[in-house]
């Protein structure tokens, strides 16, 4: 079955235009020109990709998106964000609403099918039946589940994705760049405040201390590591 896409944008060319590129890669396209049908329709046919645009009539995309985030049934679907505003603030805020990538207009239909891919992508390889556990935190991938020391842990896709990928190499120093690339893919190498922002939320829900971490340790001018304690 191709995957299921629904775009939220009230600009109809716009709309029009991602929803002609999409299909011409075979996704199986559904449009919404505001965040409440979207939402309903969402509940009851889940999609496997989601396209919102920030500014909309009614509730707009970062509300809609955080609504989304907090809902467990939904909380793992891919969600790339359209945004005409380019300020580093602008888009941290929508990374930090729960988007998992980002694309400014305008853009071209090939990056905007480029990064559908790589989240679609990332997506499926999360739905792995696999289990890691170290110390007190293990994470099993089949559910997508983090727990510490059995209580579950709520997190985000990317929030998921980072404690897994470094949880993966215990005890190797990860660099910035390193987690930048196989996490946000290849337009983030470098903006390491997006890292950092995704790591320090991450400590906050592990119950790290700021000061003297104890799962995942800087290692300054280089990156991260995860030592989790002995139990």
């Amino acid at each position: 079955m191709d995957e299921r896409i629904f775009i939220i944008e009230d600009d109809e060319g716009i709309r029009d235009l991602v929803k002609v590129a999409l299909k011409a890669y075979n996704y199986e396209v559904y449009t919404f020109d505001n965040a409440e049908d979207a939402l309903k329709a969402i509940k009851e046919n889940k999609p496997d990709l989601c396209i919102f645009d920030i500014m909309l009539p009614g509730m707009d995309g970062i509300s809609a998106v955080r609504y989304l985030r907090e809902e467990p049934q939904f909380e793992f679907i891919p969600i790339l964000m359209l945004t005409a505003k380019t300020s580093e603030v602008d888009r941290v805020v929508g990374l930090e609403s729960g988007a998992d990538d980002y694309l400014t207009k305008p853009f071209g239909v090939m990056e905007l099918a480029a990064r559908v891919k790589s989240l679609l992508r990332r997506s499926s390889r999360l739905a792995k039946h696999d289990l890691i556990a170290i110390g007190d935190i293990s994470i099993n991938t089949a559910t997508m589940e983090v727990k510490k020391k059995g209580v579950p842990i709520e997190l985000t896709l990317k929030e998921y994705e980072l404690l897994k990928f470094i949880m993966e190499n215990p005890e190797r120093v990860i660099s910035r760049d390193e987690i930048l690339s196989s996490i946000w893919g290849f337009d983030f190498t470098g903006e390491t405040r997006t890292l950092d922002m995704h790591v320090r939320t991450l400590r906050q829900k592990l119950g790290d201390d700021a000061e003297k971490p104890i799962y995942i340790k800087t290692v300054r001018g280089v990156g991260y590591r995860f030592v989790p304690p002995k139990v």
